[in-house]
This record gives C-alpha cells, structure tokens and sequence, in this order.
C-alpha cells in the first residue's frame, strides 16, 4: 500500500510545528517541564529560544523540519512498499 506524500509530510510538519509552538509556550507560561528538552533544540533551529517570540520561530522550524522529514520517511517507505 502506498502512502500520499503530500498528505503525508503535510501532516507531519502541522503536528511537529504545533508540537513546538505549544510545548514552548507551556514552559514559557508555566515554567516547568520541557525545559532540558526544548534548551537542546537551540542547537539544531537557529534563532530558537524559549520565548514568545521562540515559540512562534519554533512552529516555522518544527513545520519545515515535520515537512521534510515526512516527506523522506513517505519516499522510502514506498519505495520498499513496491
């Protein structure tokens, strides 16, 4: 069975963009939790902090990063799928 790429990757940058946006601005707002885990993200998205700003930058990131990971991940899936 093969897999809709575009559907795919689509989905895969809404929910990891969102994932980025609203975990940090659960830290933000809360102070607690995620911290370590979204401090090792400033390695890896460029500009990124924990922040409102951060979180808004985080959504771009996480949707482009979602994006294109889905796409790789569909790619090769169907390609094993023949």
């Amino acid at each position: 069975m093969k897999l809709n790429l575009k559907a795919f990757a689509l989905t895969c940058g809404i929910f990891w963009g969102v994932s980025m946006f609203l975990m940090t601005l659960w830290v933000v707002n809360l102070g607690s939790g995620y911290n370590a885990l979204l401090e090792s993200f400033r390695s890896f998205y460029i500009g990124y902090t924990i922040s409102n700003v951060g979180s808004v930058l985080g959504l771009i990131y996480g949707f482009l990063d979602g994006l294109i990971g889905g796409a790789i991940f569909v790619w090769i899936y169907n390609k094993l799928a023949k």
